[in-house]
This record gives structure tokens, sequence and C-alpha cells, in this order.
């Protein structure tokens, strides 16, 4: 057989990096790790090939030399990944779909050869062994969850490294909690499945043989989901690992607030590696908070969790959402903004509230006849929801627009970056890996923020500020800057489109009058 893999392209997003990677001269932030992940668990006599649409063209004759297109795509990725099926379709190739925006949506694209969903160490081998026969079904799922120490290793070999700026390795599935709005446990169940450290390490071994060096994300939606196996088995691996290699990566990862509270943990994780942590902060409001759900986030000073994470070397990156039913119009943009500014989140995401299909939330929204469905495009950062929310749809918009307004305008950005970094205390085991990209990064920035943007003055204050005051922490606020610039570019156009869908609106609502 010769299959090709084909991962569809991610618009201009706030997680795209877009705008930032053209600074080290990389085509796509991550690879796309459960694609490498399937192909491992394809025969290994079948010829494979892989076509990162974020990193390089499809081209027609790549489609003609397969037997079979296998795609697989995030909710974000949707448009593209209609236009990959209508494509191949025309050209007469045989198309079989998963992941979590075929699993989740599986009756729009119907018209696909095969479905091959939920998780492929369930669905593939039947999927496999009936096509062998010559009687595949159409649609192959399961209500199981999948024993994640089967897992194959990635086939890295698919890829070509130069083009990424960080790998991504998966030790569990699953979350502990159930936040309303979040689709995580209907995609893996509420509790957490791991992998052992054993297989944890020989995909560090991989990664290292394969020639890389530099960001490894963890793609955890909890890192921490499991406590005790995280703290007993697998940081104390990774941390012998990375001495015995002479820490040849950086990790980032995403956790739950509880985090903080655990002080062994938080030190286990910077003498592991870890520098960065995305939390899902979502929002001060304690009554919104209750309304999804967020139990974690509950009865708890949010502003002093997030400090003391970045007091023990961990950046967090943080997500907020406003649109809640229990959000007070005329406090919560400005709560939220002064929350960012004070915390120090300088990767802030803030989105509007979404009910993902699956949810409990959507399930809700549906029941109350709010449910807008067509309008669900998997990204939180462009300024649209699927629901009638209860807020004024106006003042909603407005809100959001002046949050993100505020929060990435080059004087409170650049503030956040320092007020971060003044918290910060970077853990003193191993060193960035740093290559050439990073030191043509470092000009360009220089000319890019330095010379020909609006920002320049705050880029060269920063750059000073740090120079003196936190020597250690120069690197990072040369990458925040450059952070920043995409994150301004991102907002630009998404609030663009919101005003321009506004006002298309406006025109149709009049012509109908």
């Amino acid at each position: 057989m010769r299959i090709l893999f084909v991962y569809p392209e991610y618009p201009d997003t706030f997680w795209s990096f877009k705008h930032a990677l053209k600074f080290i001269a990389k085509r796509a932030a991550y690879p796309p790790l459960g694609i490498l992940t399937v192909a491992a668990m394809l025969p290994a006599q079948w010829e494979q090939r892989l076509i990162d649409m974020n990193v390089s063209t499809l081209r027609n004759e790549d489609i003609a030399w397969a037997d079979y297109i296998f795609i697989s795509a995030m909710s974000v990725q949707r448009a593209s990944s209609r236009a990959v099926i209508d494509r191949c379709h025309a050209l007469g190739a045989t198309v079989v779909v998963g992941g979590p925006l075929f699993t989740s949506r599986p009756e729009e694209f119907d018209d696909v050869a095969y479905q091959v969903l939920n998780e492929a160490e369930l669905t593939l081998p039947p999927f496999l062994a009936d096509l062998q026969a010559g009687q595949a079904r159409h649609r192959y799922s399961s209500d199981a969850w999948a024993d994640v120490q089967t897992t194959p290793i990635p086939r890295w070999d698919l890829l070509n490294m130069k083009n990424y700026a960080s790998m991504c390795v998966q030790f569990s599935r699953g979350c502990p909690f159930d936040c309303e709005f979040c689709d995580i446990t209907v995609l893996y169940g509420r509790t957490p499945r791991t992998k052992s450290a054993a297989q944890v390490i020989a995909e560090l071994d991989s990664l290292v043989r394969a020639g890389w060096r530099g960001g490894v994300f963890f793609v955890d939606d909890n890192f921490i989901g499991n406590k005790r196996v995280v703290k007993q088995e697998i940081l104390p691996s990774i941390t012998a690992w990375m001495t015995r290699h002479h820490h040849p990566f950086y990790f980032l990862t995403e956790a739950s607030i509880n985090l903080a509270d655990d002080e062994q943990l938080m030190r286990q994780m910077t003498a592991a590696g870890f520098n960065s942590v995305f939390v899902g902060i979502e929002t001060p409001n304690e009554e919104s908070l209750q309304e999804c759900g967020k139990v974690q986030n509950r009865n708890r000073d949010l502003l002093s969790s997030v400090h003391i994470l970045q007091q023990h070397g961990l950046q967090v990156q943080g997500g907020f959402i406003v649109g809640f039913d229990s959000d007070d119009p005329l406090s919560i943009f400005d709560r939220l903004i002064a929350f960012i500014q004070e915390s120090g989140i300088v990767t802030a995401m803030v989105g509007l509230l979404n009910a993902p299909y699956g949810s409990r939330l959507h399930t809700r929204m549906k029941a109350e006849g709010r449910l807008v469905e067509e309008d669900m495009t998997g990204n939180n950062t462009d300024g649209s929801t699927n629901f009638i929310p209860k807020m004024n749809a106006e003042v909603l918009a407005n809100g959001y627009r002046a949050i993100v307004d505020s929060i990435y305008s080059p004087r409170q950005y650049y503030a956040r970056v320092k007020n971060f970094l003044s918290e910060y205390r970077p853990c003193p085991a191993g060193v960035p890996h740093f290559g050439i990209e990073h030191v043509l990064a470092l000009f360009k920035a220089g000319f890019v923020l330095g010379i020909v943007e609006k920002e320049r003055v705050y880029y060269w204050r920063l750059l000073f500020w740090s120079l003196f005051r936190r020597p250690r922490s120069l690197h990072l606020a040369i990458i925040l800057s450059i952070f920043g610039f995409h994150f301004r570019k991102s907002f630009e156009q998404s609030t663009k489109l919101m005003l321009e869908n506004a006002q298309m609106v406006k025109r149709e609502v009049g012509s109908v009058v």
C-alpha cells in the first residue's frame, strides 16, 4: 500500500505563532503528533509519506501517488480539511479520516470513504484487517478507552524537523476535571491514562537520535492529572535522563492551577527541565467559575497561585474566557484586563466562550435553544461564538475587542513582560539550546521590533532593563517581544474580521428593514 498522510492547514491564530516563526525561519510551531503516531501503527511494509500543509504544498501528483489519503485534523482545521477532501474526491482518491474534528462531527464528513474515529489504538486495527480482507466498513468507532501503554513511538522519520519550532510527546490522555465548556473528557475520559516511564524515556531517546535539540511540548491536556505517577515515576526518570544527556531539551506542558499547591511537584518539574505551563485561568469572576464547573479554580487566590508558579521557575501561559452567562457586562472586561496585567501572564489567550461538540455546554445550549451550529470555528480567539450569549452581543464584541486592544498594546504588553520577569525565577539546571536560527532571530528582532515597528521604544527599554536587572532572562525578553509582535498581528486580523462581520450583519438587517 501507498499511504499519503495529509495534515490540513491552520488559519492564522493565536497559537499558530505564524508571525513569530518568521524570526527563526520556521514554518510551523509543532508537528502533527497524532499522524506520526498512527503512521507507526501501520504495516511496516507499507510505503508512507506525509504532507503537512503548514510547511509544504499538497500537489496533485502527491494525491495521485497514494492508494489511500489519510487525513487527521482538529476543529480549527475544518475549512482546510473540507477543501482537501473535495480536492481528493475530484481526483478520484480514496480518503480515510480520523482525529478530533472527525470524531466530533462525523456526519459532516459522511462523504469520505472511511472514518476511523476515537482512539486509533482501538479502531485502526479492525479497519486495517477489514481493508486487507476487502470488506472495510464506512465507519469505525469505539466507546472504550485505549491502553496508551500500547502506543508506539511516533514516526519522526516522516518529518523534516528543521521546519518546526518544537517537537511533541504525549504522556497521558484524559483529565480528572469536567469543565462545562471542555470536550476533553468526551474525547479522552476523566480517568487519566498514562504511559510508563520507560515509554516516555524511549520517546525522548528517539528524538535525540533523530537529531532534535530544543523545545519539547508534552501535549497532555493536564500533565498532572495523575500526580502520583508524575511525581514518583515520570519526573524522576526525566530528570535522570536529562542529566545523562546534558539537557538537550526544555519542556512545556498544560496543567491545572492546583499545581501551585504542590511545592514538591513544582520543584520536580523545573528540575526535570520544564519552564512553561499553560493554565486555564478562565475568569476572575467566581460566579462564572461556578457556572462552568471549574472547581479547581474556585475559592482560591488565582493571582497568588500564578505568582507562586512563576517564582518556582514556571512561565504561566493563561487561557481566559468572556461571555459566561454570569459575566457582568459593566465590570468583567475591566476586571480581566486588570487581572492579566497584575498577574504578569505574558501569553494571555483571551477568547469568547464557545460550546464544543459533545461538551456539557453544547448540550445545555442545545436544550435552551441557543445554539448557532454553523458558527463553531474551533478558533478561540477569532471573536466568534456558536451560541446566543445572555450578554448583549454588541456589548460582548466591543468588550472583547477592548480587552485584546489593551493587553496587547505595546505599552501594556511590555509592562507585563517586565512584571513577569521581575517575578520569574528560572531553574538553574541546564541551559536553553540555541542554534544559528536564534542568533539570526536576535538581529531580525533588533531590526523589526527595534527600528521598523512603532513599539521600538518599549523594546529597547525592556532589553536594557533585562540586561542590567535580569541578565539570565535576556533571551526570554527577546522571545516574548517576538511573541508580542505575533499576538498583535493575529488579534489585529481577528478584530478586523469581527468589525467586517458586524458591518455585514448591519447591512443585511438594514436591507431587510
